[in-house]
């Protein structure tokens, strides 16, 4: 697949550059697509004042040049990604992250607390002006653990609504994991047999198996149309446990080597009846398997382990980590204090005292299914979002008329 994007969301907007999820450039897939119900989201809308705000009507735009939006509200970040689809995949207009922590203190009061709802709600005021500028025809804006757990989840999707205009969805886990593999899907090694797409999330982690022998002809290529990893999905599950309900459970800040293996212990636990019922252990041994990260904490590594100045997305998305490199930097950054971590540049003040938690939840992974080589995605359930509702809006039909190929 090819997604044009901006370097790093943390900086400010740059041109965008074309990428090619495997380095090939030749290559012509996109994010295939989930087979879920299509998504009842209503078109966003926005506080009226100075003068009221009207979507552009669909119809006013042909497909390829409409603009879409996904934004993923989760336990830590609040994320949106603004694209229109191009031939091979789609365009990123605009990009905006941010760490709002809407799950701090959740894990122990089980309330979003007022001060989290707050900085969630200026990210949101932020995204709403961006969907605005850019004339936003169809948006899916979702939001996961933080408010799937709370007790004043749905009280403050509700507030936002009222305040904002905003109509978010409470995702499901299993569509969540199924979203994320579909954003990612084509940074699958074509020579694996099987391979674990999981994403560590700031209150949960979601872990996708895909049988990869189940693959007919090159999925890959299969441009528009459902994604033939979707047909992979062997077993799936959610684990209650992300960066930030371990980081508050043990510690972030400062964290002993005892510390860290409780944590490792703790996801372990959660692992076994999920590998007990389905066995995957066996065939990863054997080898002809690996595992595609799509969370920021496999993304930090990667940073890490190139040496980068800065985090830099066109080098760090689709780059391959051994196993052996992935715990070496692990112990590494355990054995560094919190300010040394702060100093390191792809981890930042905002990320020194989560990074290790996420480091515990990979190192889980990797007791439990020994792959020798990891995958790193800068990318998941935003870019599933929007390959999702481009194919269903018939973007990618309408370059295929366009090219003389059958629809």
């Amino acid at each position: 697949m090819t997604v044009e994007v901006p370097t790093d969301e943390r900086e400010p907007l740059r041109p965008a550059v074309e990428l090619s999820a495997s380095g090939d450039s030749r290559l012509e897939a996109v994010v295939e697509v989930p087979p879920i119900e299509r998504s009842p989201i209503s078109p966003p809308v926005w506080p009226t004042p100075p003068a009221p705000f009207t979507l552009r009507p669909a119809s006013f735009e042909s497909r390829e040049k409409r603009v879409y939006a996904a934004l993923d509200l989760g336990t830590n970040n609040c994320r949106l990604l603004i694209a229109r689809p191009t031939r091979r995949g789609f365009q990123v207009v605009d990009a905006f992250s941010r760490i709002i922590r809407l799950g701090e203190g959740l894990s122990t009061t089980g309330r979003l607390s007022e001060a989290a709802m707050e900085r969630t709600m200026d990210a949101l005021r932020v995204c709403a002006a961006k969907m605005r500028r850019h004339n936003v025809v169809r948006a899916r804006l979702v939001a996961t653990e933080a408010c799937r757990v709370a007790e004043n989840g749905q009280e403050f999707i509700d507030r936002v609504r009222r305040e904002l205009g905003l109509e978010i969805e409470i995702l499901s886990r299993e569509t969540e994991a199924r979203l994320a593999v579909s954003g990612c899907a084509t940074l699958l090694d074509d020579n694996a047999d099987l391979a674990l797409v999981f994403d560590i999330g700031g209150g949960s982690s979601e872990l996708v198996w895909l049988d990869l022998t189940r693959r007919r002809g090159n999925w890959r290529r299969s441009l528009g149309h459902r994604l033939e990893a979707m047909n992979c999905i062997a077993a799936w599950t959610s684990l209650p446990v992300g960066v930030v309900t371990l980081a508050e459970r043990f510690g972030g800040r400062q964290l002993t080597q005892a510390s860290f293996e409780q944590m490792v212990e703790t996801v372990s636990e959660l692992l076994k009846p999920f590998e007990a019922k389905y066995g995957f252990r066996a065939r990863v041994e054997r080898g002809r398997a690996h595992l595609l990260g799509t969370s920021g904490t496999v993304t930090t590594m990667a940073g890490i382990r190139l040496g980068l100045p800065r985090y830099d997305r066109r080098r760090v998305d689709g780059c391959w980590l051994k196993a052996s490199e992935a715990r070496a930097i692990t112990y590494d950054l355990l054995a560094r204090s919190y300010e040394e971590r702060v100093a390191e540049p792809c981890i930042g003040k905002e990320r020194a005292d989560l990074v290790l938690a996420g480091c515990a939840i990979l190192e889980s992974l990797l007791r439990m299914w020994p792959a020798k080589r990891l995958r790193v995605a800068d990318r998941g359930l935003r870019e599933g979002m929007l390959a999702t509702m481009m194919a269903e809006d018939g973007c990618y039909r309408s370059f295929y008329r366009r090219a003389g190929k059958p629809s």
